[in-house]
């Protein structure tokens, strides 16, 4: 529930800190009387978001065991492929978040237009809640329930924090905050890319397609099921989501994780390293 949670607090604090920056700035123009049409794309994009989260459940439910298996593999990818550009983008334009919003919205406001007010604040939010969706999809088809309580008290605590940060006024250093939160985000990634590439092997083999050694397994921990340590278990559990950790697994899924994290970590790193994090 935790590798949930964080991803849906990341995400919902990024869409809630730009939705937060746009009511700051209406207010501090005396333009507050224009909120209500920023709350009007908010409202839309959440009510959409459900919407896309609910028939991606209702598809994977309509299909055969097979296809399924293919399903979540291809959505573990490509989650790992959105996380991967969402992580990069606030990297390098997290630091100057507020300066462009504010620029946006200014522009809006001076021409006037509050259907582009309201299609604005639709975009930021309903993007996050998008790509939220597809992260959390390969975690629904198998923890339901852990799931979407990671995903409700994510929000909350997300809601919180940007009131406190630009309602209240409490200081913290949004730039080290999303180093650290990217960092976790990228750890959570390569488990992610891991567990898409086992899943295209076990396709692979139900579909009679031979991928010789990368099919065979690099290591097994002969875990029972019922221990807490087992991938499945209380404590296991938690630590296969936060980090692709697993009691047996191919080398095509060892391979896949250490790649990544060879590639995406230093890369991160070195991005926030050079804006003096």
């Amino acid at each position: 529930m935790f590798g949930q949670f964080l991803l849906v607090f990341r995400e919902a604090l990024e869409a809630a800190l730009i939705i937060v920056i746009i009511l700051a700035y209406l207010k501090r123009t005396d333009k507050i009387s224009l909120s209500r049409y920023v709350w009007y794309g908010v409202y839309v994009s959440v009510a959409v978001s459900l919407i896309s989260g609910a028939s991606i459940w209702f598809i994977y439910g309509s299909l055969t065991r097979s296809v399924k298996v293919l399903f979540e593999g291809v959505a573990a990818l490509f989650a790992v492929l959105v996380l991967s550009s969402m992580i990069y983008w606030m990297a390098t334009r997290g630091e100057r978040l507020k300066r462009d919003v504010e620029r946006r919205v200014e522009a809006i406001v001076t021409r006037g237009t509050t259907l582009t007010l309201t299609s604005f604040s639709f975009i930021v939010v309903f993007r996050e809640g998008l790509e939220t969706v597809l992260f959390l999809t390969p975690f629904l088809l198998n923890d339901a329930i852990g799931t979407l309580a990671g995903a409700f008290l994510g929000v909350i605590a997300s809601s919180s924090i940007a009131y406190a940060i630009f309602i209240v006024g409490i200081k913290i250093n949004m730039q080290k905050f999303f180093y650290f939160t990217s960092i976790l985000l990228v750890l959570l990634a390569g488990g992610l890319a891991g567990y898409g590439v086992h899943e295209l092997v076990e396709y692979s083999e139900e579909r009679g397609i031979e991928l010789g050694w990368l099919s065979e397994y690099a290591y097994d921990l002969n875990i029972p099921k019922d221990n807490l340590l087992h991938h499945n278990g209380v404590i296991g559990s938690i630590i296969a989501v936060m980090f692709g950790y697993t009691v047996s697994a191919e080398w095509a899924r060892v391979i896949a994780h250490l790649a990544y994290l060879a590639i995406a970590l230093p890369s991160i790193i070195l991005i926030y390293r050079k804006t003096d994090v």
